[in-house]
């Protein structure tokens, strides 16, 4: 959401952009010109020249000398202006592409008319008036495509700002920013003294890239800062779609709904709570050891963890219209992001880990949440195995991943698909311990006694024929056989 600017924020922007030696690529100071076709071209320029100079956006100052930037006032009046008959803003919403919120203000700075064009910075690809982009060089405006080194360098930008980095709410005012985030969640999580001075929390959240300088005293929300510590998600329009849902269904099947809750919270001041609410609504077993019954979770608390976290930090924020969901049935669990993965699903334990989202990624390694190095999904493999539940299953849909976590099955109620998948796992988790799987391992794995080793012999041969692990040594015998993944 982004909030109406006040009179007292234009006067403060106004005033900033004069304190400026001269112009820059995006800001333009006039006195009279209303021209339509101008004003398109300097849309497109100052735009595309905001995102190549890392600036939210590029402005246009009616009513001020472009030299001596002295207060001259203006006659120009968007509103009276028009393009044959239809209104200017509704013309030139029409000749610009993508579309873009830019908006005219007016205001009365020093005594003057004063009318100030806001452009946002171009969001992923050039601007456009009437199919043609533009630049500024110097203090003219240029065809980018006579600029191909110009051209060049904004495409790297478009290609390598990150999602963080973005706005999601402008122009907020100190008192505002501390009423959106969770401050005190942030230093409580980096483990630092909460400051009783209001500008040195500012400062610290800039620091992280949680919020940044308008350029006229107040301040910007970054996608980082709002998807972290939003006390409520529903405040950013943006991120409102990207909150947590859990929902735990009655049976096997999404045919009735027992509960479902969507999050609020912003990732890391509400993971915490997170987990600790589907730990709650996570069926259990009891257990009997040493003459005590006691309740144990279904699934292992580490490796709901990870796959909670690695949903949150490794979606695909471009994806609209869906968030992180985490589905609770009878006999699994499902966990599903949007975004297909960067690495093949069959690569997950052995793969570096590469996530979209660096920085959220950082940050949440930073306070805990997921480690430095690893994807998680080997503790997922690892934590199944230590409780002998079936192998999870990793799979992607249109553009989703899942991960399913299945409920305690003894081995004979599992067809060839789910051994010959825990088979696999098996001696992928093996391979990146550097001790190949061998009968003997995936007996222990599967529960399989040594007398049955027949058995983990024909899940093995199985395994082998469907491609998915393959001997480590052609030559070996099969009474000492080892084995590793078909990619080793």
């Amino acid at each position: 959401m982004s909030t109406a600017p006040t009179q007292s924020y234009l006067d403060g922007l106004v005033a900033e952009l004069r304190k400026l030696p001269t112009e820059t690529g995006w800001l333009e100071f006039k006195q009279n010109n209303s021209n339509p076709e101008d004003i398109g071209e300097y849309i497109s320029a100052l735009g595309n020249m905001a995102a190549l100079q890392g600036k939210a956006a590029g402005y246009v100052v009616w009513g001020v000398e472009d030299v001596t930037h002295k207060v001259v006032g203006t006659s120009f009046s968007p509103a009276s202006v028009k393009k044959g008959n239809e209104d200017l803003l509704s013309w030139l919403t029409r000749m610009i592409s993508p579309k873009l919120h830019f908006q005219f203000h007016e205001l009365i700075h020093e005594g003057h008319n004063i009318v100030v064009l806001e452009v946002p910075r171009a969001p992923g690809r050039p601007i456009q008036f009437q199919g043609i982009e533009f630049v500024r060089v110097g203090s003219y405006l240029q065809k980018l495509k006579d600029h191909p080194q110009i051209e060049q360098a904004l495409w790297r930008v478009f290609d390598t700002t990150p999602f963080e980095e973005t706005v999601v709410m402008e122009h907020a005012n100190a008192g505002t920013v501390l009423s959106l985030l969770d401050y005190p969640a942030y230093f409580e999580l980096l483990s630092l003294p909460l400051p009783a001075d209001r500008e040195k929390i500012l400062e610290r959240l800039e620091a992280d890239r949680m919020i940044n300088a308008d350029g006229a005293g107040n301040w910007n929300i970054t996608a980082l800062g709002g998807i972290l510590f939003a006390k409520n998600l529903d405040s950013f329009k943006s991120l409102a779609l990207k909150a947590v849902r859990v929902i735990i269904y009655e049976g096997k099947n999404r045919l009735k709904t027992v509960r479902e809750q969507t999050g609020k919270k912003g990732y890391a001041s509400g993971f915490t709570g997170l987990i600790e609410f589907i730990n709650t609504l996570v069926p259990r077993n009891e257990v009997i050891g040493k003459a005590l019954r006691k309740e144990v979770p279904m699934y292992p608390e580490l490796a709901i963890r990870e796959l909670a976290a690695n949903a949150l930090i490794h979606q695909d924020f471009s994806v609209t219209g869906a968030g992180p969901m985490i589905e609770i049935f009878a006999d699994r669990m499902e966990v599903t992001n949007p975004g297909l993965p960067l690495v093949t699903t069959e690569r997950f334990l052995d793969t570096p880990p590469r996530s979209r989202n660096e920085l959220l990624a950082s940050f949440m390694r930073r306070v805990g949440v997921c480690e430095e190095r690893g994807s998680g999904v080997d503790k997922v493999v690892s934590q199944t195995e230590f409780y002998q539940l079936p192998a999870p299953l990793i799979e992607t849909a249109v553009d989703s991943t899942r991960v399913v976590l299945f409920s305690h099955r003894p081995l004979r109620e599992m067809d060839r698909a789910d051994r010959t998948r825990a088979c696999y796992l098996h001696a992928c988790l093996r391979f990146v311990e550097r001790n190949p799987m061998t009968n003997s391992s995936l007996r222990e794995r599967l529960g399989i006694s040594e007398p049955n080793k027949s058995m983990a012999s024909r899940i093995i041969a199985d395994a082998v024929k469907d491609g998915r692990i393959k001997p480590e040594d052609e030559s070996q015998g099969k009474k000492y056989a080892k084995y590793v993944p078909f990619w080793a």
